[in-house]
């Protein structure tokens, strides 16, 4: 009698692209109101206009390479990389910045390799990249948080957005920024003159990144992703930044705390680290990977040139993915390790 032959994978349960990219939207949904409450509707307008533009350009794409239209654009992943990059650029940018990342990440980052689970860099991180690059005053220009300045109303977000020359907000650095450029003052000193810092990583940032955190382990329990390469990264730029945290002189890097709750520290390693298609698939590899993407996220920051390095970090073991998993493939049942029969 002839056995039934199957093969792996096997699903248990419904599972569709559509699916899990609407869980990773609702994630972010915590993080944005976070966002909005310290630093306007700047974001929510982003978000908006970038999700109108992201999906004109996916439509484009799918059109000159002869694909359908409706199927493609329902899979919701367009929607997905114009809210991870809309979210990740400072709040009231102006449309043809959010119209140029976003046009960097869909036609440039994913269908000029041929689409989704195609490319080998993250999209919204290329975008991110190419603006921060391209145009560093109108990607390093933060809206003053709640407490430090009033915020725009919705109306005066959208004339941010439409017509820059008319916006008149209050823009200032990030915490991470003041550190990197602090050369005289204690980490103590530093806290207590700039009201910026706040309690831990910063004004509204603390907060941020808790909210960031929380829509990530949501992720984690409905088994989007493992916890190996966020909890990985975490652990990795923890042990670093305490490792060299001197206790507070003006040299310092920053205590742990401050590295954990500032910049885009949570919603790095929740939602862009995660990435199903550039990052490691290896269980083994992920922790490489996390753990690499945490140490350069820490050296650059206190080393490198910029503030924040998460989209850095991540383009750059995108490169090394492959190469990890290549080295730590699981052993095939009924084998021995690499190179034995």
């Amino acid at each position: 009698m002839a056995l039934m032959r199957l093969s792996s994978p096997h699903a248990h349960g419904p599972a569709s692209t559509q699916r899990v990219m609407l869980k990773v939207l609702v994630a972010t949904v915590p993080g944005i109101i976070v966002l909005t409450w310290f630093f306007g509707y700047g974001t929510l307008v982003n978000i908006l206009f970038g999700s109108v533009v992201a999906l004109a350009f996916e439509a484009l794409a799918l059109k000159l390479r002869g694909r359908p239209i409706g199927f493609y654009l329902s899979d919701l992943s367009a929607l997905v990389t114009a809210f991870l990059l809309c979210i990740a650029l400072p709040p009231y940018s102006p449309w043809w910045l959010i119209a140029t990342g976003m046009a960097s990440a869909i036609l440039l980052a994913k269908h000029f390799y041929g689409g989704l689970g195609y490319n080998p860099f993250n999209p919204a991180m290329v975008g991110y990249v190419i603006l921060l690059i391209s145009f560093p005053v109108q990607m390093t220009s933060w809206a003053a948080p709640r407490g430090l300045a009033a915020t725009p109303g919705f109306l005066e977000s959208v004339q941010a957005c439409f017509i820059p020359a008319a916006f008149d907000g209050i823009t200032m650095a990030t915490p991470l920024d003041l550190l990197k450029q602090n050369s005289s003052l204690l980490i103590e000193d530093l806290w207590t003159q700039n009201p910026l810092f706040g309690r831990w990583g910063g004004l509204g940032w603390e907060w941020v990144n808790i909210a960031f955190l929380a829509g990530g382990l949501w992720l984690m329990q409905q088994r989007v992703f493992t916890w190996h390469a966020p909890i990985a990264m975490l652990a990795t730029l923890t042990l670093l930044s305490a490792l060299f945290y001197d206790g507070g002189s003006s040299a310092s890097g920053g205590s742990p705390l401050f590295h954990l709750l500032s910049g885009a520290t949570m919603f790095g390693a929740f939602f862009i680290i995660t990435d199903p298609v550039s990052s490691a698939v290896s269980l083994r590899g992920r922790l490489i990977y996390g753990a690499l993407i945490g140490a350069l996220i820490y050296i650059i920051r206190v080393r490198g040139n910029y503030p924040d390095a998460v989209a850095f970090a991540v383009l750059i073991m995108n490169f090394a993915a492959p190469f990890i998993d290549y080295y730590t493939q699981p052993r095939t049942y009924g084998h021995g390790e690499r190179g034995e029969p």
